[in-house]
């Protein structure tokens, strides 16, 4: 397994990244891995080359570079903490939906011109906040991204907002799966019945699972409502929809 830390040529700026290549000698299809708010670290890292050593190229980006290289939080990183959420405004603020189709245009361009990928069959993991820069994603590239996985997605519904993320199911044309916690304040068991309203609106391949007795981030592991079998389960789903579709 190579593993690379690049920079990319951002519309922003330059975004540090890193590229997971399994040793092959022939092309693999691709995964965009979107991080949660807590960008590249460790715990990050290790999911990702897990994920490529199922015979991915793996790319992970911080998507965050705006504002702060990783490591993004430089403290514990604490839901409700004042110090913690003002950190996170700070990385959200710049990411409008006009930036994020920029930026995302070019995560999905740069994997798919590797020599090493095959350029019609990419994939898209997101957690947390990287759901919803999934769903995107796939929006902007429809004919590059054949599935993504979402787990514990937040706000991937916003009700009378036309930057919701739901509002770009329209252009998607990959298989979708979405794993919700059911205790989860950033997607609500309101807003994931009108999300799952849309999905059927949208009439496309698509899952949407809640995970009984999970908390928002169960399926990382620095995070405190990390669930391991949850996770596992999870993981698996991602796996069986990434061999099946990509």
């Amino acid at each position: 397994m190579k593993e690379q830390d690049i920079q990319l040529q951002m519309p922003g700026g330059a975004a540090d990244a890193v590229l997971f290549t399994p040793d092959t000698t022939h092309p693999l299809p691709g995964v965009l891995h979107f991080p949660d708010i807590g960008s590249i670290r460790d715990v990050q890292q290790t999911m990702a080359k897990r994920l490529a050593s199922e015979g991915y190229v793996v790319l992970m980006p911080n998507t965050f570079y705006r504002t702060s290289r990783p490591p993004v939080f430089t403290f514990e990183r604490r839901i409700g903490d004042p110090r913690s959420m003002e950190r996170l405004r700070e990385l959200i603020a710049p990411l409008t939906p006009e930036v994020q189709a920029q930026d995302f245009a070019v995560y999905i361009d740069f994997l798919a011109s590797q020599p090493s990928v095959v350029a019609d069959r990419i994939g898209i993991v997101g957690y947390c906040i990287g759901g919803s820069h999934a769903l995107r994603t796939a929006s902007i590239r429809p004919d590059k991204v054949r599935a993504i996985a979402s787990f514990h997605g937040g706000s991937l519904y916003k009700e009378n907002d036309p930057g919701s993320p739901h509002m770009v199911l329209p252009r998607v044309k990959a298989k979708l799966y979405f794993g919700h916690a059911d205790h989860d304040p950033t997607m609500t068991a309101d807003d994931i019945a009108h999300f799952e309203q849309a999905l059927k609106a949208w009439g496309g391949s698509y899952q949407s699972e809640l995970y009984a007795g999970a908390g928002h981030g169960w399926t990382v592991s620095d995070n405190p409502s990390y669930n391991e079998p949850s996770a596992e389960r999870a993981y698996g789903k991602m796996r069986d929809l990434f061999k099946a579709s990509l």
